[in-house]
């Protein structure tokens, strides 16, 4: 029997599914993680503990493994564990993307070279060091523009400025934002310019150098800032047929631009009138529970398809469901400590809802971007047109009572 080295980061909300499409394939799996108390969702699963944090290492120890128990593929399913799964499979001899195209997608500033270099549309940047005037970098990409750390994910710490101040004030908040990650003190960020439009994501499978693209989700809510949260996630786009014709190519383009030739990839560009540019390009597929809005064939997860792709199976015939689906990922809307959410059960009698997941337990603090890392949860459904399946969203949602309380003040202690 085949077996499977799942990278599957402690905070993933991945590990469910990819073990679920790994047990339908027949596949046997060992389990990755940085701590063995994420490992807990495999059940009985072998587990191989990881030092994530250093990528080099961890392919080290997925080859001391691979020696005593072979694998037919690594697949890292977040972008904390893209870097050791590319160097892992490298030191096995399996299909991998080049370990130095991996690494551009996990820093901003590499990938926006790397586009640079081979001329694909992109906003202006410039990086801010620690010390630099950011009034002066800022005015090299002009007003509007976007403060940006290099490695976070999940639109964490992406801050509009629309003034020399307003970028000043942002580039110290996203400062800290990065502290509160446990990134090195002075980590340098990205400032780009703000490019209007309508954003939407690309999601796609390369296969040897070769894009073939999954699906292309509209994203109908505004991301003008001065925060980016994502929301709404409605596929097959409503876009144009040429403009999505030049934003598949356009993603193609990136994907070749960075050197990426295997596995599953997630784009995220920008559209203005007919002009289409790329915002980011990761190597792992859609982040959160958003996958369960996509099935292929005769009900395959994206997991199983890329599964079946990372051991070499047939993906004939997994062609994405003709009928139109789509996500919601709750947005938290204030910080504090979570009380309930009321109203599931009407929200999910909306017709069309496939699916309502809280994935923040009562009693647990909630942040909301651009310091928050996380959703409040997740929310499905399918219909015959991506108008109904917007729609459906909306209603539902409009039936959730959110209730959060008041952060609590940090005591100070008297000495």
């Amino acid at each position: 029997m085949d077996r499977v080295l799942l990278i599957l980061p402690s905070a993933t909300y991945r590990a469910p599914d990819f073990l679920a499409a790994a047990r339908e394939l027949g596949v046997a799996v060992t389990v990755g993680s940085e701590r063995r108390a994420a490992m807990s969702a495999a059940m009985g699963e072998r587990a191989l503990t990881l030092r994530l944090s250093d990528p080099a290492r961890a392919a080290e120890q997925i080859a001391e493994r691979g020696l005593k128990t072979p694998f037919a593929a690594v697949v890292g399913v977040d972008d904390q564990g893209v870097m050791a799964a590319a160097l892992g499979a490298e030191r096995l001899g399996l299909p991998h993307n080049p370990p130095a195209a991996v690494a551009r997608t996990r820093d901003k500033a590499a990938m926006r070279r790397a586009l640079a270099q081979a001329g694909v549309p992109q906003p202006r940047f410039a990086v801010l060091t620690s010390g630099a005037d950011v009034a002066a970098v800022a005015g090299e990409v002009g007003f509007p523009c976007v403060v940006k750390p290099l490695g976070l994910s999940g639109s964490r710490g992406v801050i509009r400025a629309d003034d020399a101040e307003q970028a000043r004030r942002t580039a110290d908040r996203v400062w800290g934002i990065l502290a509160a990650a446990q990134a090195p003190a002075g980590a340098p960020l990205l400032l780009e310019s703000y490019l209007p439009g309508v954003e939407v994501a690309v999601e796609g499978l390369l296969r040897d150098g070769r894009l073939e693209v999954l699906a292309v989700f509209d994203k109908p809510d505004p991301l003008e800032g001065p925060y980016f949260e994502e929301t709404l996630y409605v596929t097959p786009s409503r876009l144009p047929t040429g403009v999505l014709a030049e934003v598949e190519a356009m993603t193609a383009r990136a994907a070749g631009a960075l050197g990426l030739r295997e596995g599953p990839v997630h784009a995220e560009l920008r559209v203005d009138g007919e002009r289409v540019s790329v915002l980011e390009l990761a190597a792992r597929s859609i982040g959160g529970l958003c996958s369960r809005a996509l099935r292929f064939g005769a009900g395959v997860s994206l997991e199983e398809v890329i599964l079946r792709h990372a051991l070499g199976l047939g993906l004939e015939g997994l062609g994405r469901e003709t009928t139109a689906s789509g996500v919601m990922m709750i947005p938290i809307p204030g910080p504090g400590v979570l009380r309930g959410v009321g109203g599931q059960e009407e929200a999910r009698a909306v017709p069309g809802i496939g699916g309502l997941e809280i994935t923040i337990a009562r009693g647990r603090p909630v942040v909301p971007l651009p310091e928050g890392d996380r959703y409040l949860g997740f929310m499905f459904a399918g219909a015959a047109s991506a108008d109904a399946v917007e729609r459906s969203l909306r209603a539902a949602h409009g039936r959730l009572r959110i209730s959060i309380d008041p952060p609590v003040p940090e005591t100070v202690v008297a000495r």
